[in-house]
């Protein structure tokens, strides 16, 4: 089975995030950049489904030339080979331009089954996979945490409110991995050193048949109008009385100060 898995590189979420002076990015200088959480259950189904039905793993990501740290990672994992778009003309994308760059690259390569993590941290719009399907006109499920395959036909499980909604589709289809499909497994020292020399390819827009007003910023549907950190938390208030005499504060603090009564 042809098996694409597509990832994105995002600052690690204990990374203390600084706003550029611009006010519309982020300063990177000193942020650990990682391979988004939810990108780790696709990476596990996608070998994992290798493992048990055979075929070869094919990881993606768009991103500059840090990001091929995060397509080693998931070479690490069992992937086979990767591919990085990496141009200038790629930077500024949103979710729409994103996902046409990475609907061409499935275009290109005719995979039978598509992972993505359900979101990627970084921005969490939790819409390329949904806008990759539709562009490549194939079926989705989307938010997987139980997948089945018999054949050419995949079932998945995804939870809703009050409990699970059950999806069938034919194969080629995109699946967008949500927590609990899966453990991921860690790269040992073996993957990590075999990583090393499995072929890493690089696409421009021009691989795709793009033009370079299709993709990235030129290309977007939204942009950034500006950024800003969460307020500060307020010091919290200790109330150190007797416990009769403290729930009369508290209930004044609520009625007066905070406001929720």
């Amino acid at each position: 089975m042809n098996i694409m898995v597509f990832i994105k590189q995002v600052p690690d979420t204990e990374t203390k995030i600084k706003i550029a002076d611009d006010g519309k990015s982020i300063v990177e200088d000193g942020i650990n950049w990682i391979v988004s959480p939810y990108d780790e259950f696709a990476i596990e189904e996608a070998v994992k489904t290798k493992e048990n039905l055979g075929g070869e793993v094919t990881v993606v990501s768009m991103g500059p030339s840090r990001a091929e740290s995060a397509l080693r990672t998931a070479l690490a994992m069992g992937c086979d080979k990767a591919i990085l778009l990496e141009d200038a003309a790629f930077e500024g994308a949103d979710a729409y331009s994103t996902a046409k760059a990475l609907a061409k690259v499935i275009e290109k390569h005719n995979p039978d089954l598509i992972f993505f993590g359900k979101q990627g941290v970084g921005n969490d719009n939790t819409q390329v996979g949904q806008l990759v399907a539709e562009m490549v006109g194939i079926g989705h499920i989307g938010t997987c945490i139980k997948l089945e395959i018999d054949g050419d036909t995949i079932r998945g499980e995804r939870e809703i409110e009050g409990g699970r909604e059950t999806i069938e589709t034919k194969l080629p289809a995109i699946v967008t991995a949500q927590r609990g499909l899966n453990e991921p497994r860690y790269p040992n020292l073996r993957g990590i050193m075999k990583a090393k020399k499995k072929p890493l390819e690089k696409l421009t827009p021009a691989d795709l048949g793009l033009n370079a007003d299709e993709v990235g910023l030129a290309g977007a549907k939204t942009v950034y109008v500006s950024l800003e950190l969460p307020p500060a938390r307020q010091a919290g208030k200790k109330i150190e009385v007797e416990p009769e005499v403290a729930a009369k504060e508290i209930v004044e603090f609520l009625k007066n100060e905070a406001k929720v009564l």
